[in-house]
């Protein structure tokens, strides 16, 4: 496990300059203005088909909330001990549902949003499956839930440990260009959650969609 003060992964988590609105310490805000059915609190996971791979978003430059450095790229948690922390701050229960289907030794692209030129840098494995978010109950931290209760949390954690950069940087406008086309005449990407569901920090890949986007780290950029 990280050190509690790794908390901090979750606040780079999600407002990013590709679309989405879901943000680390405005997530909650983003958790009651989702799309139809995502603002609905569950205890349980949504029936649909469990995942295997993973695609989750963090901010690898520096934006302050309420004084607190929300940074967070993959650079950070290769420099912690043993490359290893929470991914906590999470404040939508679409997301914080399919961090609740996460299970330990799989895998997940770290990509950054938020930046000048976000896309995926690199790759982690989920380290601890889902338990409950401190920082929910921490008044000075960003991701402070006043509406949960230690005796019926609302929100959940993953920890993940860093596996490698990607060979090259596989940008969002990249990954666009093949979704457009794979929309249009088929592709493993024509239904990448990264365009059909942006705004979600934290998104469910298929088997077929992550074992292509690693493929393009070997191909020059489209």
């Amino acid at each position: 496990m990280s050190p509690k003060k790794n908390a901090r992964v979750g606040k780079r988590a999600a407002s990013s300059g590709d679309g989405e609105t879901e943000r680390a310490g405005g997530k909650r805000k983003a958790a009651a203005s989702d799309e139809t059915g995502e603002n609905k609190e569950s205890s349980k996971s949504p029936a649909s088909p469990q995942h295997c791979h993973w695609l989750m978003k963090s901010e690898p430059e520096s934006r302050f909330e309420n004084g607190i450095d929300v940074k967070f790229g993959i650079e950070d948690l290769k420099a912690l001990p043993n490359q290893t922390s929470c991914w906590d701050g999470v404040r939508n229960y679409q997301a914080r549902n399919f961090m609740r289907q996460m299970k330990e030794g799989q895998l997940a692209f770290f990509y950054h949003s938020n930046c000048k030129e976000p896309g995926i840098a690199g790759i982690m494995k989920i380290v601890k499956e889902a338990y409950v978010d401190h920082t929910q109950f921490d008044k000075k931290d960003v991701h402070y839930d006043a509406t949960s209760k230690p005796a019926n949390p609302k929100w959940s954690m993953v920890d993940v440990q860093y596996q490698r950069m990607m060979k090259r940087f596989v940008p969002l406008s990249e990954l666009k260009k093949y979704h457009l086309q794979h929309r249009a005449k088929g592709g493993p990407l024509k239904d990448m959650a990264l365009f059909t569901r942006a705004r979600l920090s934290v998104q469910p890949l298929t088997t077929e969609e992550f074992d292509f986007v690693l493929s393009l780290e070997d191909k020059q950029p489209l």
